[in-house]
């Protein structure tokens, strides 16, 4: 019943005397009362509902709109309120509702939406919508006003919400060529001259804000329709056409007469009464007796022990999806109309609009899911031009590699969506099927372009097919497809399309590899770095545990060798480095495996390697005097190298290969990193396609067989294909041994119809006839029949089971070593502060048993119910207590102000843990913001005194408010960058700058600075571009020279451009400088490095001390480098850099050679921090070393 004030305003619009409208004096105010409502109506619709009864619509607002079309007021408000009013039932109540009431109401709205659409089926009111569209665009756009937008986008939205709604086939009940309701509201489109209107805007470049409008409205006008029969239509029936409808006429025939065939087999001539009883022997029957069949022999072909009980029920969330999309042919004049405007748009709207809806997907301006309006237009009427006349020309938008990417990146995401969103799976099935179908017409227009007569064409193709099969992730999307293939989620024809399309792929790949001879493609190989499992007292590998006797008999001959390495002046640690950089274990945690290094060198026999790597390993971890004090002696050296080689060192302990057992507990308990590593090699076809021999592919192909009948032609060749290449041109036809498929082909061949299916037969027939051969030697095949098998299967069915074993599981346990193992654990499984299973190996035969062995067996034999009753010491300490969170925080407020806050952390928190970890939960309380803020600080020197009393130094002067020089850094950024970096005043004040940064301590960045400045000089001359290049620092000390005030007071003044705020993080060497002017301010840099060398004596006469021998080492290493630069850019004379040279000489040849000192965060500060450097040369501070390796595939 209607609510009462509704109905009031429902009167107050006007009344209908005849086909004249008469409106009421406040018309408007009750249109206007009615979008109000509709505002607020409740989650039932209920104002919609009564609207709708009422037929509203259909009596007054059409009307209105047809008749008084000059009340521009009105006009508009009618349009408003129609648009609400045919607003979809989708977006009115979100989704289709479970709730039966809820879901009542969802239909009633609906069945009032399909009598709008009824209704609109007429050229009266589309006519007036096309005309007042008209008189829109017709303005230009300095005349267009807010309000002539507004009502162009309501008319737009108004013809889509017709067009959106669904037809009733039940109510309809129209047959093929028979003019429906969309079909009738598609000509009254076309009578009216809106199908111009959409070209026009899909081509108009001035009017690409509708574009995605427009693109919605023609998806909707074609969703019915098929591309192929559609471009067919006024062709007349071709060849083939007629003999494909006569095939299938012949089918129907041959299926009717075997019917009648069995009909009248089935009538005896004998009453039925009297047909007698029969014993079928051989089959059992609920008991042991055979079944006693009470029919006739004719009906005991159809028997079955099915007959008679109640089918199960199918529960609904695991029944097959059902197909949502119908095809029908509509009326000949609407499909010449629909013809007529596919090919004026591919020739003149297709390229614009789909460029236009690219951009704004790209650029985030659409909707949510609009691209799947994208994706469908892509394949509809790239399908229409490849039937019709195919032009490459008229696609040429969609047509390129990044078409490829686009699609298959939503493919991929919507494949995604579907397995984590499982309430919204259905969508994203549906969606994945647009995005296939799309993909699959790419395929096959990139196909059509290589039997075009013109050779660009050909090219092209030939470009798209090499990009595309380089890819890796090209060539494994349909193994991902099928491998997660649903029936639940996707219907049939998603299949069909699925297969479909992988047949198009292999046969164009296949015809790719063949033309080229060998193609090089993209491979991706995920590598797995597992945590490093350590044994104590183990035996490593290459290496024999030998008695304390024998080492001391070979300590002799090794010492005498050590005193000669010890000896030699000669001797370099600079190419050992006794810590891996790239490991996960911190630098300081691996002491214990560089003393494992030397030990193997010592009983290697490797005397100064292993010197070498100690002198290396005691300048990295001075702490504690584990490698020996700094100014040991040769004795004291000698004595601790033969501590190291007579001590039980624990040692990394390599897993059997082959070993079943270990490989699933390391998958189970070690951490694995995995790294993405990509190289190329060459590609085998027939290497990718066994990649298809799986069962997950294999049953969804048997899926499909099974609705044979359904199939087309094309689909039943697409499978029979398939299945060959695996069963033939693999060699495996045992992957088809399955009963469930026998049984099918059962069906086949006794099909009446099977000489259409003349392909699957002969297939059929090939496979059954290698299964009877293969039982004929392999009894168990018939077993193997009830289940799906993989490629280790079926190897074993054809080559004997057994023949893949290479020999290298582990032996069985024989009873003595069980005995020996169940009393090993029970002597020594109550013993505290002990690892029972590390005790039991030390007792086993050496190397004869792994951990992991031992603890399956104990759980085995019921000695220990689990294998994490076995874990090591540790690894129980994985959550963090309250008081342990507490302490940390405790801790953290003690050492804030200190240095090193990790390392005394570390030091004196109770439970330890790794750095890694103490930082992750520092970050997670909050503690600190960033992981830098955790570094080791490192001491500034003393900035030197002022020359005079009434100056100031460069430091002190530029020393002002950091507020202050934040707010001036902006306003001078732009004066910064236009002023000219290398004048007479900007060196001058660079010089001093650079002159008290070396004072600071800064020389290492200075260096960096300048080996930038000439790396990029080098770079533009070769490459001739220019484009600004970041300034990245890669260590810590960089880093934070890059966030000292004066340091970024230098680069200002040589011209080098701060990060602009919120969008870089770098400062940039602009792109204006050219490589002459790069090279000035780096020879400036090297000017003041010298005129510092000359002047410093002067400046600081009578400081002591000396610098490091790395450090120096350091230094003139870097020296050299900027010299050979500078002398290849021609910025330093040959005699200056001879002279050098020279000099280098004689100071390595009077100072030895020492290993640059890398440092760890809580390392401890050096002795000689706070001394000053030697005259002359740079303070160079420490600074870590990081090893990189590139990995590449064997």
């Amino acid at each position: 019943m209607m609510n009462c004030e509704l109905l009031a305003t429902c009167s107050a619009l006007g009344y209908l005397e005849g086909d004249t409208y008469h409106k009421e004096p406040d018309c408007l105010e009750s249109v206007k009362d009615l979008i109000r409502y509709l505002r607020h109506e409740d989650e039932t619709r209920d104002v919609r509902q009564q609207l709708g009864a009422a037929q509203i619509l259909q009596s007054d607002l059409l009307p209105i709109l047809t008749q008084h079309r000059q009340d521009k007021p009105l006009f508009d408000a009618v349009i408003r309120l129609m648009v609400n009013l045919t607003q979809p039932a989708l977006l009115c109540f979100g989704n289709v509702p479970k709730d039966p009431n809820v879901r009542h109401h969802f239909l009633q709205v609906l069945t009032y939406l399909q009598a709008y659409k009824e209704a609109f089926a007429s050229e009266k009111a589309f006519g007036v919508l096309s005309e007042t569209l008209y008189e829109l665009l017709q303005l230009g756009w300095e005349d267009r006003q807010e309000e002539d937008n507004l009502l162009i986008e309501r008319i737009l939205l108004l013809v889509r919400n017709i067009l959106h709604v669904p037809a009733d086939l039940e109510q309809e009940k129209r047959i093929d060529d028979d003019a429906s309701i969309h079909d009738r509201l598609l000509w009254a489109i076309h009578l009216s001259g809106m199908d111009d209107l959409l070209l026009f805007l899909s081509s108009s470049s001035a009017e690409q804000q509708w574009s995605l409008h427009v693109l919605e409205i023609v998806s909707l006008m074609f969703r019915d329709q098929n591309p192929e029969q559609l471009a067919r239509t006024g062709q007349g029936r071709l060849a083939q056409e007629r003999s494909t409808d006569v095939a299938e006429l012949e089918v129907l025939r041959q299926r009717e007469v075997a019917e009648k065939r069995t009909r009248a087999l089935q009538r005896s001539n004998r009453h039925s009464r009297f047909g007698g009883s029969y014993v079928v022997q051989g089959l059992k029957s609920i008991g042991e007796r055979d079944v006693i069949f009470h029919k006739g022999l004719h009906s005991l072909r159809n028997y079955s022990s099915d007959l008679g009980k109640q089918p199960r029920r199918v529960p609904k969330r695991r029944q097959a999806a059902r197909e949502l999309s119908v095809h029908r042919r509509s009326a000949l004049n609407v499909r010449l109309f629909l013809r007529d405007f596919c090919s004026e748009f591919l020739e003149n709207c297709y390229n614009p609009l789909m460029g236009a809806v690219k951009d704004h997907l790209l650029r985030e301006k659409a909707q949510q899911h609009d691209e799947t309006y994208y994706m469908w237009a892509l394949a509809f009427f790239m399908a229409f031009n490849r039937a019709a006349s195919f032009r490459p020309g008229f696609v040429s938008e969609t047509l390129s590699v990044r078409a490829f990417h686009f699609v298959e990146q939503n493919l991929t995401t919507y494949y995604e969506m579907m397995l984590t969103d499982r309430k919204e799976a259905a969508s994203w099935a549906r969606r994945m099927h647009l995005a296939l179908k799309a993909y699959q017409e790419l395929l096959a227009t990139v196909n059509e372009m290589d039997i075009c007569p013109e050779e660009a064409v050909r090219e092209s193709s030939r470009i798209i097919k090499n990009n595309i099969f380089y890819m890796m992730e090209y060539r494994e999307l349909f193994l991902a497809l099928f491998r997660k293939f649903d029936e639940r989620y996707h219907p049939r024809s998603f299949l069909c399309d699925l297969v479909e399309t992988t047949h198009l792929f292999l046969k164009m790949l296949e015809r790719f590899c063949r033309s080229r001879g060998n193609l090089m493609v993209q491979n991706k190989r995920k590598k797995r770095k597992k945590k490093k499992k350590i044994q104590d007292q183990g035996v490593a590998s290459g290496n024999v545990s030998r008695s304390p006797g024998e080492l001391e008999a070979m300590w002799p001959a090794l010492e005498e060798q050590l005193l000669q390495c010890a000896q030699e002046p000669e001797l370099s640690v600079d190419s050992i480095v006794p810590f891996d950089a790239a490991s996960e274990i911190p630098v300081e945690e691996q002491r214990v495996e560089a003393m494992v290094r030397l030990q193997d060198c010592l009983l290697a026999d490797r005397a100064p390697q292993a010197l070498a790597l100690l002198r290396s390993a005691r300048e990295v971890w001075p702490e504690g005097n584990v490698f020996g004090s700094p100014d040991i002696s040769p004795g004291e050296e000698m004595q601790l190298l033969k501590r190291i080689l007579s001590a039980p060192l624990p040692r990394q302990q390599e897993p059997m290969e082959g070993d079943a057992e270990d490989e699933e507990e390391e998958e189970e308990e070690d951490e694995e990193l995995q790294v993405v590593q990509v190289s190329e090699k060459e590609f085998n076809f027939l290497d990718y396609l066994k990649r298809f021999a799986c069962p997950a592919v294999v049953r969804a192909y048997v899926l499909l067989l099974r609705s044979y009948r359904q199939n087309g032609a094309h689909t039943n060749h697409c499978i029979a294909k398939m299945l060959h290449r695996l069963a033939h041109d693999l060699g495996m036809e045992a992957l088809l041994f399955q009963l469930s498929l026998f049984c099918l082909f059962n069906r086949l061949l006794s099909d009446p119809a099977a000489g259409a299916y003349k392909e699957l037969v002969t297939f059929a027939k090939y496979v059954l006839g290698k299964f009877f051969a293969l039982a004929a030697v392999n009894p168990k095949a018939f077993v193997e029949l009830l289940f799906w098998k993989n490629t280790v299967v079926v190897r074993e069915m054809t080559q004997g089971y057994g023949s893949l074993d290479t020999g290298h599981r582990a032996a069985a346990w024989s009873p003595e070593e069980e005995a020996q193992l169940q009393d090993l654990y029970l002597a020594h499984k109550d013993v505290e502060g002990q690892d029972v299973v590390e005790t039991i190996l030390e007792h086993l035969k050496p190397a004869s048993r792994t951990r992991k062995q031992v603890i399956h067996h104990l759980v085995r034999m019921g000695l220990a119910g689990s294998v994490k009753d076995f874990q090591r010491k540790g690894t129980q300490i994985v959550l963090w207590t309250a008081d342990q969170e507490l302490e940390l925080q405790r801790l953290f407020e003690e050492f804030q102000a200190s240095d090193d806050v990790l390392g005394h952390i570390m030091k004196n928190i109770t439970a330890k843990r790794s750095r890694a970890r103490i930082v992750d939960k520092l970050l997670a309380l909050g503690l600190v913001s960033e992981r830098r803020q955790l570094y080791k600080k490192r001491r500034k020197k003393l900035a030197p005194p002022r020359v005079s009393d009434g100056d100031e130094s460069p430091k002190d002067s530029w020393q002002d408010d950091p507020e202050e020089e934040e707010s001036e850094e902006d306003e001078e950024k732009e004066e910064d960058l236009e002023e000219e970096p290398v004048q007479g005043s900007s060196v001058f004040s660079a010089e001093n700058l650079g002159q008290s940064l070396r004072q600071e301590g800064l020389s290492a960045p200075l260096l960096w600075l300048q080996s930038c400045l000439i790396r990029a000089a080098d770079d533009r001359e070769e490459d001739g571009c220019s484009q600004a290049i970041p300034l990245v620092p890669l260590t810590e000390e960089n880093e934070e020279a890059m966030e000292n005030g004066q340091f970024q007071h230098l680069l200002r003044k040589l011209g080098i451009r701060p990060p602009s705020s919120g969008q870089e993080t770098f400062w940039r060497i602009p792109a204006k400088l050219s490589p002459t002017q790069l090279r000035r301010v780096a020879a400036s840099l090297n000017q003041q490095d010298e005129g510092e060398r000359e002047e410093e004596p002067e400046l600081h006469p009578g400081v002591p001390g000396e610098q490091s021998p790395s450090e120096e080492h350091r230094a003139r290493a870097l020296r050299a480098l900027l010299s050979a630069r500078k002398k290849k850019a021609g910025l330093v004379s040959p005699e200056v850099t001879s002279e050098e040279e020279i000099t280098g000489e004689k100071e390595r040849k009077i100072m030895p050679k020492k290993r640059e000192l890398l440092d760890s965060d809580d390392e401890e500060e050096d002795e000689g921090r706070g001394q000053a450097p030697e005259l002359g040369t740079p303070v160079i501070h420490k600074k870590k070393r990081f090893q990189i390796e590139d990995d590449d595939d064997d």
